[in-house]
């Protein structure tokens, strides 16, 4: 994946699935210093909001400055982490977010965020592990379940994978992109008629939502439901133009092989 996409694909995720900007305060700072609370709030508010905004360059000071004034905050540590991955640093950001779950060793937000960063380098086990280490803690954490489906068919465990999107959807009814991976995963599997039950149905609930549309494009092609496939693809292709894009459906977005080699015959011939 290129880091231009890593970015983008981090800046779209950050609240809907995996990577979590944390808001509350740390309180420790080092050994023998007292951090003074008034500037650490409004640097960390400016940090956080650089974050969210997507303008990391900006960010990535601010929370060096807060950790220099209270470097016993974990949310700022995992905040920091999330930053660095954003501008292509994951080995960065899994040091991050390790130092944040040393301070916080309750919170699942620094192992969700560091599966992320390990996910980026392909470290499908070491992500699994943070997974299963919120997971076990709490089973029906949605975010944990969605990332765990994506290590699972980045593994060619597409069973498991839709098992675990399902889970997902179940856990967060509102959880669109779960959804639509478990009905991918089913198209993967063979399972054509629950796929585009499921895809249907999120298209009627969602009509302005992309992946959905370019899926059942996919399926709908590949039965023979031309003018169908076509339309459902004007709207896909003008809400997100990147799902002309294999490298991004296969490595970002991370679809299943078969809906991937049905769209590019779609749009190989249409």
């Amino acid at each position: 994946m290129s880091w231009r996409a890593l970015a983008t694909r981090l800046s779209r995720l950050l609240l809907a699935t995996g990577l979590v900007l944390l808001v509350w305060l740390g309180s420790a700072g080092a050994a023998g210093a007292e951090p003074d609370p008034a500037a650490h709030e409004r640097l960390f508010e400016q940090a956080l909001l650089a974050s969210r905004q997507g303008r990391f360059g900006e960010a990535l000071p601010l929370w060096d400055e807060v950790l220099a004034l209270a470097p016993g905050d974990a949310a700022a540590w995992s905040n920091r982490g999330n930053v660095r991955l954003a501008l292509g640093d994951a080995e960065a950001a899994i040091a991050d977010q390790s130092r944040a779950a040393e301070l916080d060793p309750a919170s699942p937000d620094p192992h969700l965020n560091r599966g992320t960063a390990e996910e980026s380098l392909g470290r499908w086990q070491a992500a699994a592990d943070d997974y299963h280490w919120i997971l076990v803690r709490d089973p029906a954490d949605a975010s944990a379940l969605y990332n765990l489906g994506n290590v699972l068919g980045s593994q060619g465990d597409w069973p498991a994978a839709r098992a675990s999107f399902e889970a997902a959807s179940l856990a967060r009814p509102g959880f669109a992109m779960a959804r639509s991976s478990a009905a991918l995963a089913a198209f993967q599997l063979g399972d054509r008629a629950e796929a585009e039950q499921a895809l249907r149905s999120l298209i009627r609930r969602y009509p302005l939502f992309a992946d959905a549309r370019a899926g059942l494009t996919a399926l709908l092609w590949q039965q023979g439901h031309r003018g169908e496939a076509e339309s459902n693809w004007a709207a896909a292709s003008g809400l997100d133009p990147r799902y002309r894009q294999e490298e991004w459906l296969r490595q970002t977005r991370r679809w299943p092989p078969a809906p991937v080699e049905a769209l590019q015959q779609f749009l190989a011939l249409s």
